[in-house]
């Protein structure tokens, strides 16, 4: 995070009480690893010589997300001439507390100061949460740095740049985008290339590349069944080819022309794939061209640091839902050892099947769509549990049992009236605030 820190008090408040209060304030910004650039006191002295020395400072900074952090009453326009040279960044306005001394409260009317901003900052359509400490109770700077994090994932996203090799696999409407209106919002580019280009580069990949993936991660997997090393060995070189454009071209995200790309037209089915380039490179992947997938998991992960597995629906019940995954799951969301098995799906060529047992706890469930031409967030917080022996028609028997939770949930029927698509992004905790502060900045709305 990088943060431009902002207090302010009235220049008739006793300068050393604004200092020491804006001292702590930052102190306790400074804890989270953040980059920040502080300027204090500024107060609305008459020449106006604070205000312009902390416009100059805090115009050469880079920073995500501006601090404005009230220590004291202070009139509006002190506050706004500062603010309004950064409208377009996310601020946080921060009115700190009193404190009592000798069984009294001693204030500087902090609140004072934010209560005569928040409703014009709103009205000046600044981007902005509002934060406000109490006497005798812990900082809020959680809420304060939760948002910062969320401008600085935002920044991010405006320059994110997503693959996607082929384009709407099976047809599929749910998983398309439209660019202009994506890239005008939220911010990344998704980038199409085409599959003939990870054909000829797997093409010359190395046959000691490949030993080296196999000596360092293949040799770590549980295989419940030997595979067949000739496909193993193919989808090592898909893999490798992939990480070449993936480097080449710094993508987020990735997604792979699936069904009618890697399946039909290739024979291989890519889970392995996907496996590899997550545990291996980090990469947030989920297939069958799922644009907005995709941007999901770069903003979950941009947000949470975590890998931003996807799931999908197969079962709904009275007290949630099913999900799980026809393919794999990131190593990353494992319970245990990364076991695969080889497996045959309908008229399909045996390919790698990740069958490994899935953590449980409460997680986040959220999917990125577009609703009226809006943009929206949908967003569940429910908890993962076993959800006991299930199998996908289909499967060479015996079946495998494929990755899974079930999800229960406050309300499966208001969320199955809100559902997006059948691709979720999961995160392992409750995230919904620092996801809406997310949505804030973006102008998303939470449905």
């Amino acid at each position: 995070m990088k943060i431009a820190f902002a207090g302010f008090g009235e220049v008739n408040t006793p300068v050393e009480i604004i200092e020491r209060k804006c001292q702590s304030a930052l102190d306790s910004i400074m804890v989270s690893g953040a980059t920040v650039y502080p300027c204090f006191p500024i107060t609305d002295d008459y020449e106006e010589k604070d205000v312009n020395k902390a416009i100059n400072y805090f115009k050469d900074k880079d920073f995500d997300a501006l601090v404005l952090c009230v220590a004291g009453w202070i009139p509006t326009h002190a506050v706004i001439k500062v603010a309004e040279q950064f409208r377009h960044k996310p601020m946080v306005l921060w009115g700190l507390c009193g404190w009592m001394e000798d069984g009294r409260i001693v204030t500087t009317a902090d609140q004072a100061g934010t209560t005569a901003l928040r409703k014009t900052m709103k009205d000046l359509g600044y981007k902005f949460k509002y934060v406000y400490d109490i006497i005798g109770v812990p900082s809020k700077v959680d809420q304060v740095l939760s948002f910062c994090k969320a401008a600085s994932a935002f920044a991010e996203l405006r320059s994110a740049k997503i693959g996607q090799m082929g384009f709407r696999d099976m047809h599929l409407y749910g998983t398309m985008f439209e660019g202009s209106s994506l890239k005008r919002e939220i911010g990344p580019e998704i980038e199409c290339f085409e599959m003939l280009e990870m054909v000829q580069r797997a093409e010359k990949v190395t046959d000691e590349q490949i030993d080296e993936v196999i000596n360092t991660t293949l040799k770590k997997w549980n295989f419940k069944k030997q595979p067949d090393m000739a496909i193993v060995r193919r989808g090592i070189a898909y893999y490798i080819a992939l990480k070449q454009i993936i480097d080449e071209r710094k993508y987020a995200a990735i997604s792979l022309k699936d069904v009618d790309g890697m399946k039909k037209l290739l024979g291989f089915p890519p889970a392995m794939i996907f496996m590899l380039l997550a545990d291996r490179e980090g990469i947030c992947t989920v297939p069958e061209n799922d644009c907005l997938g995709n941007v999901t998991q770069a903003l979950i992960k941009a947000l949470t640091g975590q890998i931003a597995a996807y799931l999908e629906f197969y079962e709904f019940f009275e007290d949630g839902v099913l999900a799980g995954v026809p393919d794999y799951v990131p190593a990353e969301i494992i319970d245990g050892e990364v076991t695969v098995s080889p497996e045959a799906f309908g008229l399909l060529s045996q390919g790698v099947l990740n069958v490994s047992k899935v953590k449980e706890g409460v997680l986040t469930m959220c999917r990125l769509a577009v609703e009226n031409n809006k943009y929206v967030m949908h967003m569940v917080v429910g908890e993962g549990v076993n959800p006991g022996k299930w199998e996908e028609a289909g499967w060479a028997q015996p079946a495998p049992q494929l990755p899974g939770l079930k999800v229960l949930l406050k309300d499966t029927e208001d969320f199955a009236d809100k559902v997006m698509c059948q691709h979720y992004i999961i995160s392992y905790g409750d995230n919904s605030k620092i996801i809406k502060d997310f949505c804030t900045i973006a102008g998303i709305e939470i449905i």
